[in-house]
């Protein structure tokens, strides 16, 4: 009876992997043929495409820019998300749901209208800058926009949420006797915290890290809109590659390899947290 009810998972296996591994073999097959221009490509495979993406310090720059700004998020994310998913999963109060449905409420919403709300209160004479002129901590507008500092407010916006909202599942999954017993036998909150909450929420630190950093990465519309085209991360690279300079195998190539990063990232830290799972068992 369960193999039987199995076959069900199979046709939407099959159409979600079919529609996948389709997309990423177009731009896989295009990215090793050189740009004519107006969107055609020479008939001759080559990896000249790569070599230059992989050579070129433009391009370098713009993907480490790019992983600068993920890890900035990611850390930012576990710092601010991790303390707040902790309390709610303890808290003994009316208040918890309502609490926990606003931080679901606000994952919910669209990225784009995050962003363009940032936008708005971010500029010279919006809320955040009127309220600090207002106050005296600054004597100029401060300039949040086209600003890296600005593009990771923005993406933390973005991913504060699903961050709070993983952890909190990982952190109820922890029970309170075992941190009741370290506290009646004399450990101090922060002993607990650090010797029993942190190992075993580690690798639902690791996933919500790495959903964070993947979201990070491929993201374009806080980069874009919040970067006001100063902050060239690769998907805004990538962007302007096809959009207005029409060079769709450049572009190719550098999805290809923003991809293979990303990819390379998640597999380490897997064999990294798979290693360490090991070693704590033996």
């Amino acid at each position: 009876m369960k193999a039987r009810w199995g076959w069900l998972v199979v046709p939407c296996l099959v159409a979600t992997g079919t529609l996948l591994f389709a997309s990423q073999a177009v731009f896989l097959r295009i990215s090793f043929y050189r740009d004519r221009g107006f969107g055609r490509v020479e008939p001759d495979v080559t990896l000249a495409n790569y070599l230059r993406v992989l050579q070129d310090p433009f391009y370098l720059q713009s993907l480490a820019l790019t992983f600068e700004v993920a890890i900035a998020v990611l850390v930012c994310s576990l710092v601010c998300g991790c303390p707040a998913a902790y309390i709610l999963a303890r808290m003994r109060s009316r208040w918890t749901p309502l609490l926990l449905g606003a931080v679901i409420a606000s994952a919910l919403v669209a990225e784009i209208i995050k962003v363009l709300g940032l936008v708005v209160i971010f500029s010279a004479d919006g809320v955040l800058n009127r309220s600090l002129l207002a106050i005296g901590l600054i004597d100029a507008p401060l300039r949040l926009l086209g600003t890296v500092p600005g593009v990771v407010i923005g993406l933390l916006h973005f991913t504060l949420g699903f961050v709070i909202l993983l952890m909190f599942g990982v952190f109820q999954t922890i029970p309170r006797s075992l941190e009741e017993a370290a506290r009646v036998h004399g450990a101090s909150r922060l002993r607990v915290l650090w010797r029993i909450v942190l190992p075993l929420s580690l690798p639902g630190m690791v996933a919500g890290g790495l959903v964070v950093f993947n979201l990070s990465m491929g993201s374009f519309t806080a980069a874009a809109l919040l970067g006001g085209g100063r902050i060239l991360t690769m998907p805004v690279l990538i962007e302007r590659t096809m959009v207005l300079e029409t060079r769709y195998a450049i572009a190719a190539c550098m999805a290809a390899v923003l991809m293979s990063s990303v990819l390379l990232v998640n597999v380490a830290a897997s064999v990294v947290l798979t290693r360490r799972r090991a070693g704590a068992v033996a």
